[in-house]
């Protein structure tokens, strides 16, 4: 038993220094002993791990709602193919949303027709890779190879394509309505980007937009099929103005 002792004398009058010293001691005891302390501890202990152990039906449910959300990395909907080499593999017509294909290789990959919301497409290499009809809005695909891609009828809303290259990727009837991407990509797609997107009714022209197609045209100086100035007009000009020299 933990417990403390106090002693001292309490000094008699002057007057009476014959007297002898009276002398008091307390003893102050602890009420709980150390053996029940670490009892109680122990059952503490065990109630907890079983109370992690048995789930109630409020986590039940809650449970339901982070697998229709996608869980988190590895469960749900969510994959996890950062750095892997998926090159050919086919992902179509899958629930993908948040999986993380970071890094990835994925030449010529199918995602065909997949829910690929919130996905992580960072610097992955997506080349030839077949996204038409594909859902990736609100995905991260900065600083990613998405070259001669097919994103015909994809819906990238809200997706970060920034230092992205999409050179000859095929955006006919895409959406990408609040996507951000570079301004000279943005240019490059407005060149020769056309149609209307399945899902969402959004022109491709306008979710970019583009504005006038013969301004984008014309901002390639030797584009050849830029906005030609008819024979008719040049000839005009060439007669208004003054002649100084015969």
């Amino acid at each position: 038993m933990a417990s403390f002792v106090a002693s001292f004398a309490l000094a008699p009058p002057a007057a009476s220094s014959a007297r002898p010293q009276r002398r008091c001691t307390v003893v102050v005891a602890a009420a709980q002993q150390q053996g029940g302390e670490r009892r109680q501890g122990g059952l503490a202990a065990a109630a907890l791990a079983a109370a992690l152990l048995v789930s109630s039906p409020a986590n039940a449910e809650l449970n339901k709602f982070e697998y229709a959300a996608g869980g988190e990395f590895g469960t749900g909907t969510a994959q996890q193919y950062g750095e892997a080499d998926v090159q050919k593999r086919d992902f179509s017509n899958q629930d993908l949303q948040r999986s993380n294909f970071t890094a990835a290789d994925a030449r010529d990959a199918n995602f065909q027709n997949s829910k690929l919301q919130a996905a992580y497409f960072m610097k992955s290499v997506l080349a030839r890779a077949n996204l038409e009809n594909a859902d990736l809005s609100d995905a991260l695909m900065d600083r990613a190879v998405i070259v001669q891609a097919n994103l015909k009828g994809a819906v990238l809303q809200r997706a970060i394509l920034t230092r992205s290259d999409l050179t000859g990727a095929d955006v006919f009837g895409a959406d990408f309505t609040n996507a951000l991407l570079d301004r000279a990509q943005q240019i490059a797609l407005c060149k020769y980007a056309d149609g209307v997107n399945p899902q969402t009714g959004v022109s491709t022209r306008q979710s970019l937009a583009c504005g006038s197609s013969r301004r984008f045209k014309a901002s390639s100086p030797s584009n050849p099929d830029g906005p030609a100035v008819p024979q008719a007009e040049k000839d005009a000009f060439n007669a208004s103005t003054p002649v100084y020299r015969q």
